[in-house]
């Protein structure tokens, strides 16, 4: 018998690259796969895959309960009209308006993926305090699914949010990030020449761009002749976002070169010496367990998601938080240390296999659904 799945994600960009390998498998197994999603311009790409798209109007950078309550609407009259067997709401929004919506619309089983607590879990303050308080209650609602699974990527994260949210030991999973394709991302050797340093990322704040901006200039001020690079855009709709004008005055400066959005991330990976990611809080980075699959060390922060994709002191380097000048000086030694940085790049292609192979990342996860079906018939 015929299958639905639904997706319910933020943007159709961030579902291509972190959801589409369970979508696919999904489809081979017989599952007719739906998304509800913001769409940039990967329509046609979505369509291409076969699957159902149905557009959504989820404003990323917008806390409005108008603009809320309309989403919840909008997915109230997706769920009615399609009545997928299985909903699977991926990252913050998604989860909390789909969560509601899924309980008004009666869904049988629903999925969600927490790929990050977000800035409310890492602000501080009586403000913040007011606001974790106030997001710990739309958890409550949202996760009060009783065919219910909640994804995580750390274990951090699922202790902060179970006990917000006041979640069974029975409704939650812990896998570790969305996986990589290791046939995909192969092994190179390290380039030679004048070492590159890349950090990979959304440029937002809390992904730490100014600590590699002022690590790299205190580096250069030593007189080092690596090049830092940022990979990556500003992103308009997160209120942490770098603005392009900071981007083109270090690149002014002399500081970073700014390569953009890259599609073709085993080739930029490949031209790195060393993958930087000094990251406020994540999920579980997926640049970082690409990185290791490519056998490139790591320095990223010692916060929860980041110290969860590496082995400390085996794959890579732990630094403080907001630190730049410890994250200069981790990187100035394993710039001049590339024996070092080939240990660590070969112990990591050996963590990709053992804890991030894609292909068991998407076997997990049917399985979750298989699970959550035969108890929505049972309860029939």
């Amino acid at each position: 018998m015929s299958r639905t799945l639904m997706f319910v994600v933020n943007v159709d960009w961030f579902f291509l690259s972190h959801r589409l390998p369970i979508a696919l498998e999904a489809q081979r197994q017989g599952f007719t796969v739906h998304i509800a999603t913001g769409l940039t311009d990967k329509l046609n790409e979505l369509q291409r895959h076969g699957l159902v798209v149905h557009p959504l109007v989820l404003e990323r950078g917008s806390a409005s309960l108008v603009n809320g309550w309309r989403t919840v609407v909008d997915l109230l009259r997706i769920f009615r009209s399609v009545r997928p067997d299985v909903t699977h709401l991926v990252t913050i929004k998604p989860v909390l308006l789909g969560g509601l919506a899924a309980r008004l619309a009666g869904m049988p089983a629903v999925v969600a993926a927490v790929s990050g607590l977000g800035f409310v879990f890492m602000a501080r303050g009586s403000k913040a305090a007011a606001r974790r308080w106030l997001v710990g209650i739309l958890y409550r609602v949202a996760l009060g699914h009783r065919n219910l699974k909640v994804i995580f990527q750390n274990p951090d994260d699922l202790r902060s949010l179970a006990k917000v949210a006041n979640l069974p030991a029975d409704t939650v999973a812990l896998i570790r990030g969305s996986g990589v394709d290791l046939d995909g991302y192969v092994q190179m050797p390290l380039p030679e020449g004048v070492p590159v340093v890349v950090m990979a990322a959304r440029l937002l704040a809390d992904k730490g761009v100014g600590e590699f901006v002022q690590a790299a200039r205190i580096l250069k001020q030593r007189g080092s002749l690596a090049r830092f690079v940022l990979v990556g855009t500003v992103d308009p709709d997160n209120p942490t976002s770098c603005k392009q004008s900071e981007l083109d005055a270090w690149v002014d400066e002399g500081v970073v070169e700014c390569w953009g959005h890259r599609r073709d991330m085993p080739q930029v990976l490949a031209a790195a010496t060393l993958v930087v990611l000094p990251s406020y809080r994540e999920g579980l980075p997926k640049v970082l367990i690409e990185a290791a699959a490519c056998g490139r060390a790591v320095i990223t922060t010692d916060v929860p998601g980041c110290r969860d994709a590496i082995d400390p002191g085996i794959t890579g380097v732990l630094v403080p938080m907001r630190d730049a000048g410890a994250l200069a000086d981790a990187m100035e030694d394993l710039i001049g240390s590339p024996e070092r940085c080939r240990a660590m790049g070969d112990a990591g292609r050996k963590l990709a296999e053992r804890a991030f192979d894609v292909h068991q990342v998407v076997a997990t996860h049917l399985d979750i659904y298989q699970d959550l079906i035969e108890k929505s018939c049972n309860r029939g």
